[in-house]
């Protein structure tokens, strides 16, 4: 396992990472990896690519979960040198996620009000869409309009359109809408929701480095427990795992809605009731699922493993599917 990384000059560039990974494949395989890549998807439920759907493969497929006919770990075994590039992308070879900075929770807010003020808003004018993805070295939107995706990777703010991509240093709300609006923030869409307000829109973002980069490993972490989640045969009637802007965390659904047992599955990097970063599970209709001491939270009704319980486990990854496992079985009974 290796140390998080800065983000390179290839995480600011015009980036295609499915093109990337399958090329390091020398055409003997076909990639799927986290992370969105073009072309943008222009129909459907979710306007969105799915990183772990294995349709359209003419080779066997080497990908981010046990679904695939080989993981990214299984095929390092052979490639060793690729590990360093397959552990920044979370695909295998995994790295240890360490004790965030201490300027996490007001980096987070300031992030989370350019996720929901201009980010999301880029999208959504062109297909009504809302939700964000992991990527390299932070989270962006998915590939939409001509190909466009903005995306945050540490500091900097992305704007790739085709095969061209500008990077400006994180300032104020303003300039960031200025790079990828053309216009102002939008202030209106989210009004409903429970979100940071807009502010000062000319007031300099509170976000360190460290901890910006420290969050995009957390929601990386996150696509590569939460994708292995959703692949499991268990996980019936699954949705997509999405970057929920409105929370600033990543979840999924599973198990049918008729049954009273459907739930949502993610990882926040935390909230105003819960200031550490923590994984949950919230059962969509709590008064018709199985008692029991699993359910653990006390600010909503459901579990919680908090980070500072899945820091020093020797295996990361592992403890936090089998903690969100033991819960959907004990819903799936």
């Amino acid at each position: 396992m290796t140390t998080a990384p800065h983000p390179t000059p290839k995480a600011l560039n015009a980036r295609d990472a499915h093109t990337e990974a399958q090329r390091l494949l020398a055409g003997r395989f076909d990639a799927r990896v986290l992370e969105p890549a073009p072309p943008a998807v222009d129909d459907g439920n979710w306007y969105a690519d799915d990183p772990t759907d294995p349709s359209g493969a003419t080779h066997p497929v080497v990908g981010p979960t046990s679904a695939a006919t080989l993981t990214w770990d299984h095929w390092l075994r052979d490639f060793p040198e690729q590990s360093e590039w397959a552990a920044h992308r979370w695909l295998g070879s995994y790295r240890r996620l360490g004790p965030p900075p201490a300027t996490l929770v007001e980096t987070r807010i300031s992030l989370h009000r350019l996720a929901v003020y201009v980010m999301s808003p880029a999208r959504r004018r062109a297909n009504g869409k809302v939700a964000l993805r992991w990527t390299l070295g932070g989270f962006g939107t998915p590939f939409f309009g001509a190909d466009e995706q903005v995306r945050v990777a540490g500091s900097s703010l992305v704007r790739q359109i085709g095969e061209s991509a500008t990077a400006v240093p994180i300032t104020s709300l303003d300039q960031a809408a200025a790079l990828v609006l053309d216009t102002g923030p939008d202030l209106e869409w989210a009004a409903t929701f429970d979100v940071p307000p807009a502010g000062d829109l000319n007031e300099q973002l509170e976000i360190d480095p460290d901890a910006s980069v420290w969050l995009g490993d957390w929601f990386g972490f996150g696509y590569s427990v939460l994708e292995e989640l959703r692949a499991d045969a268990a996980s019936v009637d699954a949705s997509r795992v999405q970057l929920w802007v409105e929370h600033f965390d990543a979840a999924f659904e599973c198990l049918p809605e008729d049954s009273g047992r459907r739930a949502g599955y993610g990882l926040s990097p935390g909230d105003g009731a819960n200031p550490e970063p923590y994984l949950y599970v919230v059962p969509w209709n709590f008064d018709q699922v199985p008692q029991s001491d699993l359910w653990n939270a006390t600010t909503f009704k459901g579990a919680v493993l908090p980070l500072s319980s899945l820091l020093d486990a020797s295996d990361q990854r592992t403890m936090a599917l089998e903690w969100l496992r033991e819960r959907r079985a004990l819903l799936s009974k």
